[in-house]
């Protein structure tokens, strides 16, 4: 009788995650980690900085206050004793792991930005089906659920009492998130 099992064992198989640092620590929170033998990952954006006697390229992390590393479950403890590693990134209790593709997209923003292209703006975080306010336009002060559909963004005016809803296609970037 065989007991071997196919499926891998997901307490054993190596993920990333984002791991949340001391202030200021990222980049050696990151070296401390390789030392340790867990791949890691901090996007560095650079930019010039000056000094009275030199000008230097200095990498400045994109998303300040964390580091990504890739390990399996059975090894959160040597994470978390990383010096300037705080914690690990949770949803509902559990490490929450960062999608492969998400990384890549990270790694390929940072090499073209580096390369001499405009940086990234911060966007709000949106999520189709999320309330929102629109924040700016005529449309300014409206409260509605965001909708998606063929890559249009609508702006959904719910009138519950009437069982009615109205759109509107207005531009992402003027939408926030209506306070809970």
């Amino acid at each position: 009788m065989t007991m071997a099992r196919d499926v891998p064992d997901a307490h054993h198989t190596c993920r990333w995650y984002a791991c949340r640092t001391r202030s200021r620590a990222e980049k050696r929170a990151g070296q401390l980690l390789r030392l340790r033998g867990v791949e890691s990952y901090v996007p560095l954006l650079e930019r010039e900085r000056r000094w009275s006697d030199r000008t230097k390229r200095v990498g400045f992390p994109l998303f300040p206050g964390y580091v990504f590393a890739q390990f399996s479950l059975a090894m959160v403890h040597e994470v978390l004793g990383t010096p300037g590693v705080v914690t690990i990134v949770r949803i509902d209790g559990n490490p929450a792991p960062v999608r492969s593709e998400e990384l890549e997209s990270v790694r390929v923003l940072v090499a073209c930005v580096n390369a001499g292209n405009a940086p990234p703006e911060a966007a709000e975080f949106l999520d189709a089906g999320q309330e929102v306010i629109v924040a700016d336009g005529p449309f300014s002060g409206i409260r509605g659920v965001l909708i998606e559909d063929r890559g249009r963004t609508r702006v959904v005016i719910r009138l519950s009492a009437l069982r009615k809803a109205l759109s509107v296609e207005l531009p992402r970037e003027i939408l926030r998130a209506a306070a809970g």
